[in-house]
C-alpha cells in the first residue's frame, strides 16, 4: 500500500465538497469615486508620489460636487487599487497647459466647465502592489467613454516621464521621447499614455522642478474623440479669450532701501495673484523713488544716471515675482545706460521667465532737460501667453502712429505706464489712450503715480486716474470704460477684457475705423525691426 497513491476520497466527504466558482473569483470594478475612499486615496497617493501633499479631504469634496463623473477608482477584492481625476475645461481659455495646478484650480475644480469641450486629467495613479494588471488602461478606457458621454472634443493629460533620467546624460529630453515614442525605449509613464491612444504633442520644461527622475519635464499628450459632434452655433458665440488685466495706481513715497521698493511691490502683484491676473501693469518712472538723499543732491542727469545702476536689482526682482506669482508682469519703467546713452525702458516680465524691453521712443521737453534721456529707435510686439501686446510709455501714446503699427502687427493690448504731474497733462494720456482704443480697435490700460517725491527734481508731484479703456460699441461699455481707479489714491483696477470679442468687432462691428482706413489717401511708413524694411499701412 506504501507506493499506492491515495484513493479518490467519496464525493460526499464534507472536507472535500468541490468547492464553487465564486471561491475563485476576483471582484474588480470600475466605479465612480466616494468620499468614503479618502483614506484608502490618501495612503495610494502617498506610495505612488512620495514626498507630493496628497489633496486633502476639502480637495476631494470639492473634486465630487462639481463633477463627479470625472473622479473615478478600481475597486479590487475590495480595496481601492487605481484612480483617476478630471475635469472639464474651454480648450480656447487656456493658451499653454504647463501649469497642471493652475487648470486643477489647486485640486478643487471650481473652474469645471459643463460647457467645455476638453477633458482634463489632473491625476491618475495605481498602487504600487498592484501594476501590471492593466489597471491605467481600464482608467484611460473610462476617460475616454466620460469624453464620448459628454461629446467632448479631446482629452488633455501631461505626464512625467520618470524613465528619463537614467539615459539624461546621453539623450536630450527630445530623443528620449522620441525613442520611447517608437518603442526604442520604454518608459513607464508615457509607453502607458502611448499604448492607450494618446499622441505627445509637446514637452514642457519645468513642468515639476522636483521631479528628478523626469529632470523636470512632462509631456503634453492628447486623445482626440472622433464622435465628438461640434455645437457650431453655441460655440462660436461664447467669450474664448479672455484676459485678466490689473492695474496699479501706485503711490509714490520715499524709500531707503531697495527692499522697501521690492515690499511695496510684491503687495500688489501678491493681490493681483489673487485674482488670477493675466498682467500687471505699473507706473511710469516707478524707481525714481529709489533716489536716496545722497543722490538727491546730485545733478539731476548724475542721479538718474546713478538710478541706472539698479538695473541687475530692478530686472532679477520683477523676474523672480513674475514666476512667483504666476503673471504677466509690465514692471513700470527703468533708466538705463547703453552705449553711454541713457534710455527710459519699459520691461516686460512673462510667467515662464522670459524678459522682453521697449524704450521710450519721444522724450518730453523737461526729460531732455532733467535727466538727459535720448529717444528709442524700434517700435517692439510681443507674444505673450494671452496674444500678441505693445508698450506705449507715458508721451508715446499721444503719437497715433505708434498705435497703429503695434496693431498692424498683431498688438490687441496697449499698455500705457505713465508719470504725470498734474490734470492737463494726466487728460493728455487719458484721452489719447481712449482714442488709441478707438481707432484701432484694441484694449488700453494706463497706469500711473500718485504721492509726492519732496526734493526730487522733476518727479516731485504726481497725479493719476488708473484704467482700462475699450473700443465704443454696443459690445463693450457703455462709456469706453471697462474700469478706472480713483483719482490719486493707492489702490489698482483689474478688469477681464475678452480678445475674441475684440476680433469680431473688428470685422463685424457698427464703426470698423481699421478696416475702412482711407489707404489710396494716407498710409503711415515704419521701419520693420524684424527684416530692417520699409513699411506701408
Amino acid at each position: 500500500m506504501a507506493d499506492t497513491p491515495n484513493p479518490v476520497p467519496p464525493a460526499d466527504h464534507p472536507d472535500d465538497e468541490e468547492q464553487p466558482l465564486e471561491s475563485f473569483e476576483k471582484k474588480i470594478l470600475l466605479r465612480q469615486l466616494r468620499i468614503e475612499d479618502y483614506e484608502q486615496i490618501v495612503e495610494m497617493a502617498k506610495l505612488c508620489f512620495p514626498g507630493m501633499q496628497p489633496w486633502g479631504r476639502e480637495q476631494i469634496e470639492s473634486q465630487l460636487r462639481m463633477f463627479p463623473d470625472g473622479q473615478v477608482c478600481i475597486e479590487y477584492q475590495g480595496k481601492i487599487v487605481a484612480s483617476c481625476s478630471s475635469l472639464i475645461v474651454d480648450f480656447d481659455l487656456h493658451a499653454e497647459w504647463h501649469d497642471w495646478r493652475e487648470i486643477a484650480d489647486g485640486g478643487y475644480i471650481k473652474n469645471h466647465d459643463p460647457e467645455g469641450d476638453t477633458l482634463y486629467g489632473i491625476e491618475i495613479m495605481v498602487h504600487p502592489s498592484y501594476r501590471g494588471m492593466r489597471l491605467a488602461r481600464r482608467l484611460y478606457e473610462a476617460r475616454k467613454e466620460i469624453a464620448r458621454r459628454h461629446n467632448l472634443a479631446r482629452i488633455i493629460i501631461g505626464g512625467r516621464i520618470p524613465g528619463y533620467g537614467k539615459y539624461a546624460d546621453e539623450l536630450s529630453p527630445r530623443e528620449y521621447v522620441e525613442k520611447v515614442v517608437s518603442r526604442g525605449l520604454y518608459d513607464p509613464v508615457l509607453t502607458t499614455q502611448v499604448a492607450n491612444g494618446f499622441v505627445l504633442k509637446k514637452l514642457i520644461p519645468n513642468y515639476f522642478p522636483s521631479d528628478t527622475a523626469s529632470r523636470g519635464y512632462a509631456t503634453h499628450l492628447e486623445w482626440n474623440n472622433l464622435d465628438y459632434v461640434e455645437e457650431t452655433a453655441q460655440r462660436r458665440m461664447q467669450s474664448v479669450a479672455p484676459a485678466r488685466i490689473c492695474a496699479v495706481q501706485y503711490e509714490m513715497r520715499h524709500l531707503d532701501t531697495f527692499d522697501d521698493f521690492c515690499m511695496q511691490c510684491e503687495y500688489f502683484l501678491d493681490t493681483a495673484s489673487d485674482s488670477k491676473a493675466d498682467f500687471v501693469l505699473f507706473p511710469e518712472l516707478i524707481t525714481t523713488q529709489l533716489l536716496a538723499v545722497d543722490e538727491q543732491r546730485k545733478r539731476p542727469s548724475d542721479a538718474a544716471r546713478a538710478l541706472a545702476e539698479h538695473k541687475p536689482a530692478y530686472l532679477e526682482f520683477f523676474t523672480r515675482m513674475s514666476i512667483k506669482y504666476n503673471v504677466n508682469i509690465i514692471g513700470g519703467t527703468q533708466f538705463v545706460v547703453e552705449d553711454d546713452h541713457l534710455h527710459n525702458v519699459a520691461f516686460l516680465f512673462r510667467r515662464d521667465g522670459t524678459i522682453d524691453e521697449q524704450q521710450k521712443l519721444h522724450i518730453p521737453p523737461s526729460e531732455r532737460r532733467w535727466w538727459g534721456l535720448e529717444p528709442g529707435h524700434e517700435i517692439s510686439v510681443f507674444d505673450t501667453d494671452r496674444g500678441k501686446v505693445a508698450i506705449l510709455i507715458g508721451y508715446d501714446i499721444e503719437f497715433p502712429e505708434i498705435a497703429r503699427v503695434a496693431v498692424s502687427r498683431g498688438a490687441r493690448i496697449l499698455f500705457v505706464p505713465f508719470s504725470t504731474e498734474n490734470r492737463h497733462s494726466y487728460l493728455r494720456v487719458r484721452y489719447c489712450a481712449q482714442a488709441r482704443a478707438v481707432e484701432n480697435n484694441v484694449f488700453v490700460a494706463i497706469s500711473g503715480a500718485t504721492g509726492n517725491l519732496p526734493f526730487v527734481q522733476n518727479a516731485d508731484v504726481h497725479y493719476a486716474q488708473s484704467g482700462i479703456f475699450t473700443p465704443l460699441d454696443f459690445s463693450f461699455a457703455r462709456d469706453g470704460i471697462a474700469g478706472e481707479c480713483t483719482p490719486n489714491i493707492e489702490t489698482l483696477v483689474i478688469h477681464d477684457v475678452d480678445l475674441e470679442l475684440l476680433r469680431r468687432h473688428r470685422h463685424m462691428g457698427t464703426f470698423q475705423p481699421w478696416e475702412d482706413r482711407r489707404r489710396e489717401l494716407y498710409q503711415v511708413r515704419y521701419v520693420d525691426p524684424e527684416d530692417g524694411a520699409a513699411k506701408l499701412i
